[in-house]
């Protein structure tokens, strides 16, 4: 059993060890479920912990991402600077907040390493105003934006596969509209079951059925969606020995990732929250098939029809039915900003 605290401090160690001597280093903090976690909890095995080192230039180097040290599974994102130049910019920013957002104890974020004292001196600026009624809106607005970008930007010449993690994402930021306006982690692979809890919590239960309508697994049994993520394992255990190009997602499809990608939704399957599993189910496969149809493209065709059946159980079996649910998560939109805005007037913790 690995503790949250105890897995901080791995993962501070590999940054004083390995980046903190780098040209450029700039600071370190630590994000996701593992600074929203008591240190004393025990680390999910299908958690990782969150990394993000801060460089001085204008680029950062490319993602390092996941990979296993000291019996924790790390994952490593550079970041230059200037995406945190400011209180103003991190506060607005629904996906950086949450790292800023207290004294760096077991409910706020963590810095591992400050050599010039401003990740401090921003810790402190972002944690007075992060529960404020407008920064809150703000970071609303700013998933809803990436909701429009990302359908918007999905090409209908692309390959079926790509169309396909181009619509998932968006419609799965739904889920971090709602968590942000309710103070809440915008977790990436559990964010069905994080709303689910939240919108149980402020009795909006129908909406959350609504989430998963629009992803198409509403009707989903746990049978089928057991079926699926066989499926979608036995397609991940053929990838991982095969891939060889470098992509932005290439650590999530590893060895030290599968306890995450895979045991991670058999887990939530096997709790009753089998529809809430599917949506890391899709983009885990689709991103398994852009790996093999640059390094095994033969493969492919082995690995399609599964996945043609997947997104068939989703009403998305074609490129133009993925463009009308992409509308529909559009449509939606006006009725998910009302929800968000009663979640917020409800919500004790945000303040004028």
């Amino acid at each position: 059993m690995v503790r949250v605290g105890q897995a901080r401090r791995v993962a501070a160690r590999w940054v004083a060890e390995h980046a903190a001597a780098a040209p450029g280093f700039a600071g370190a903090f630590l994000s996701g479920s593992a600074i929203w976690l008591p240190a004393q909890a025990e680390l999910p095995a299908t958690s990782d912990v969150d990394v993000m080192v801060v460089t001085s230039g204008e680029r950062a180097p490319v993602k390092l991402g996941k990979f296993l040290r000291e019996g924790v599974v790390v994952e490593v994102t550079y970041l230059p600077w200037d995406q945190i130049r400011s209180a103003e910019v991190v506060l607005g920013s629904y996906h950086l907040a949450g790292s800023f957002r207290g004294d760096g104890g077991d409910s706020g974020g963590v810095v591992v390493a400050d050599p010039t004292g401003r990740l401090a001196r921003l810790r402190a600026q972002v944690s007075a105003e992060y529960a404020r009624r407008a920064w809150v809106r703000r970071r609303c607005d700013d998933a809803e934006r990436r909701i429009v970008a990302g359908i918007g930007s999905v090409e209908a010449s692309a390959p079926l596969h790509d169309q396909v993690i181009g619509w998932v994402f968006p419609a799965g930021v739904t889920t971090h509209v709602l968590l942000s306006a309710g103070l809440r982690n915008p977790t990436v692979r559990s964010r069905y079951v994080a709303v689910r809890g939240l919108l149980a919590e402020y009795g909006l239960l129908e909406v959350h059925e609504r989430l998963l309508e629009l992803l198409g697994c509403a009707e989903m049994t746990p049978a089928r969606a057991a079926h699926h993520l066989e499926a979608m394992a036995r397609v991940f255990d053929a990838t991982v020995p095969v891939a060889r190009t470098p992509l932005s997602f290439s650590s999530d499809i590893t060895a030290a990732a599968r306890p995450i990608a895979v045991d991670g939704g058999r887990e939530l399957i096997e709790a009753g929250l089998h529809r809430e599993a599917v949506f890391w189910v899709v983009v885990t496969y689709a991103r398994c098939l852009k790996i093999m149809a640059g390094d095994a493209p033969a493969a492919v065709e082995v690995f399609s029809p599964g996945f043609l059946r997947l997104l068939g159980d989703l009403g998305v079996g074609s490129p133009r039915d993925l463009r009308e649910r992409g509308r529909e998560v559009l449509g939606f939109l006006p009725r998910l900003r009302e929800v968000a805005g009663a979640v917020m007037a409800a919500n004790p913790g945000i303040r004028d």
